[in-house]
């Protein structure tokens, strides 16, 4: 068998996705949303356990082909400690990107999970540059382009 690298992303039809991973993205958007308060509220609501939820929440999610490549969202892991946030969202300003959304999760482990989206549109740097420059950050776990 192959092995697989880290950090590798797949574009997988819906359909050919194990039932397990939609209910994921259902809960999160529950979540996300505020029709549930709790992951346990949210994995009841749609069918799974919370365990199954914590295990896939930073795996999968939903496509968005978003103005062309322009709007572009971020998955980011920050270690949990003061300040690295800011750091980031300095990267971000520094180079002029126009933060649409940003969404933290509660930090599990020392860690926590950030997506944040940009307006990349008028910008001559790409997420890829922004990427690297996100990576520099002390407290940055790991940074990938979710979507975009």
């Amino acid at each position: 068998m192959a092995e697989r690298k880290r950090g590798q992303y797949y574009l997988v039809a819906g359909d050919a996705l194990p039932e397990v991973f939609i209910r994921v993205t259902q809960a999160q958007e529950l979540l996300d949303t505020g029709r549930a308060q709790t992951v346990a509220e949210a994995a009841e609501q749609v069918g799974i356990s919370r365990s199954a939820y914590y295990k896939y929440k930073n795996a999968v999610m939903p496509f968005q082909n978003v103005a062309g490549g322009h709007i572009v969202t971020f998955q980011i892991m920050l270690r949990h400690k003061m300040g690295v946030l800011s750091e980031v969202l300095g990267v971000f300003a520094g180079i002029g990107a126009n933060i649409l959304t940003i969404n933290q999760g509660i930090p599990t482990n020392g860690a926590a999970p950030v997506t944040i989206t940009a307006d990349m549109t008028t910008l001559d740097t790409s997420a890829e540059v922004l990427l690297e420059r996100v990576g520099t950050v002390d407290g940055v776990i790991k940074a990938a382009v979710a979507a975009g």
